[in-house]
């Protein structure tokens, strides 16, 4: 197991051009930083600019010469592919349409047929108000809210902590011992998808600091999660134990962080005040590595504007470390920045 660690300030994001960042002894995380300063207009992304970025991004991660290989690295032609969004926000903050449409198009490109690519969230009202639903029109391709497909009563994460049910919940309206004290997988998850693509908004988060790779894929794949969303410290146990569960991160090949702009006050609201265009993509095996310089980017951001500090529980990001789901630690990530 890793030892617990905290986050410590790394300088220098922008590094030059394919260079590595200094690590605290040897690097055991990468990620990948496309940068391209037309990424972005009047805080909307620009869609012609975001197919050469996941294009960079992707090659360099996988270390092959073209997007299909670098898809065809990660899945098969015959895998149902799940790209996970946060969608919540809407268009302007949540996960972008535009990067979506461009690892859709280079999917599509690779050989993935259509109908074995799902756009997913939470909830398919969600993706519809975030203008999912014309993307999913235009390509000829699956949209499907989690807790519309229904959950599975063999594949569930447990806790002592009983929840309050809701109409959808899976043992809603039923009575006995240990009711409330599981949540379960939805069934999109544990039998229709085989592999996963998270995409996340850089976005902060007030409860965990970042809606980041971890809290997106974990709370969005299962029910009667209502009990742990409003208690930092029962997050920081439950978030990373669920998005440990085999039938979640053994599915996860590729995260990215849609870093296109930042917004560092607002939670789940859109605030355009309140954030920065980063023209960035950034590309990672690495879920934690991704959250914990998402943390450290928005810190950064309050900085620069002057905004109040938040203080992040970082006992979350620590146990996921400890549940070997990656590195939390800046000092251990090299960092590679490619700029176009």
């Amino acid at each position: 197991m890793f030892a617990l660690v905290l986050l410590c300030f790394l300088p220098g994001l922008h590094a030059q051009f394919d260079q590595s960042i200094r690590t605290q002894g040897p690097a055991r995380s990468t990620v990948f930083v496309v940068e391209n300063p037309l990424a972005t207009e009047a805080f909307r992304p620009r869609p012609d600019q975001m197919e050469p970025m996941l294009v960079q991004g992707l090659t360099r991660l996988t270390q092959t010469a073209t997007i299909r290989d670098a898809w065809l690295s990660l899945v098969r032609t015959n895998d149902v592919v799940g790209i996970k969004v946060f969608s919540e926000p809407g268009p302007n903050s949540g996960t972008r349409q535009s990067v979506v449409a461009a690892v859709v198009q280079s999917l599509i490109t690779a050989g993935i047929p259509t109908n074995n690519i799902i756009v997913w969230d939470k909830r398919l009202g969600d993706l519809k108000l975030a203008g999912f639903n014309r993307l999913s029109e235009q390509l000829g391709i699956r949209l499907v809210g989690s807790a519309e497909a229904g959950f599975d009563e063999k594949t569930y994460y447990e806790s002592s902590l009983i929840g309050t049910l809701v109409w959808g919940d899976l043992e809603f309206g039923r009575k006995g011992e240990g009711v409330g004290k599981r949540s379960f997988v939805s069934k999109l998850v544990s039998r229709d998808i085989t592999k996963i693509i998270n995409i996340t908004p850089l976005m902060n988060h007030n409860q965990v600091g970042v809606v980041g790779n971890l809290y997106s894929l974990a709370l969005g794949s299962v029910d009667n999660s209502r009990r742990f969303e409003n208690d930092p410290a029962r997050l920081a146990t439950a978030v990373p134990e669920i998005y440990a569960l085999p039938a979640l991160s053994d599915k996860v090949v590729l995260n990215i962080v849609d870093a296109l702009i930042c917004q560092y006050e607002g939670e789940e609201r859109t605030l355009l005040h309140y954030s920065t265009p980063l023209n960035q993509l950034r590309f990672s095996k690495d879920p934690v590595a991704l959250d914990a310089l998402s943390l450290q980017e928005l810190e950064q951001q309050r900085e620069k504007s002057k905004a109040p500090r938040l203080k992040t529980n970082m006992e979350l990001y620590s146990n996921a470390e400890l549940l070997e789901l990656g590195i939390s630690n800046p000092g251990k990530i090299r960092v590679v920045k490619v700029t176009q």
